[in-house]
């Protein structure tokens, strides 16, 4: 699907995990999910339909933790942004990587969650 048609629906979903490694042998052994790390703190699965990752956090020690985090895909981030904040939502923080840039944010009921994009970022090819 192009970028357009992928736009404001659920792309990636995110878990945090306090042994990565533990993590990635459960689900490629009970669901035969495919793994690509960056780095020794997060690691990224496919397993056929949907993408998402794994971000290593402390045991214990993350608010949150064990909750996964729905990450939608946006091609203009900046009116989402605007739109999550006229709609009542409270934004977090944003981070920078190298594919592109997201927000987290927070829905009215409670929920978190998180928009990125990737407009802008130059690719290779």
């Amino acid at each position: 699907m192009s970028p357009v048609s992928n736009d404001r629906r659920i792309d990636y979903i995110e878990f945090s995990a306090s042994d990565i490694e533990r993590a990635k042998a459960f689900y490629s052994s009970v669901f035969g999910w495919k793994f690509t790390d960056y780095g020794p703190e997060y690691t990224s699965f496919e397993d056929g339909r949907m993408t998402g990752g794994f971000s290593q956090v402390a045991a214990g020690g993350l608010s949150g933790a064990g909750t996964p985090l729905i990450v939608i895909y946006a091609t203009d981030l900046a009116a989402v942004e605007r739109a999550v904040v006229r709609g009542g939502g409270v934004i977090g923080e944003h981070i920078q990587f190298p594919g592109g840039k997201r927000f987290h944010f927070t829905d009215p009921v409670g929920n978190r969650l998180a928009v990125w994009s990737d407009a802008g970022v130059q690719r290779e090819g």
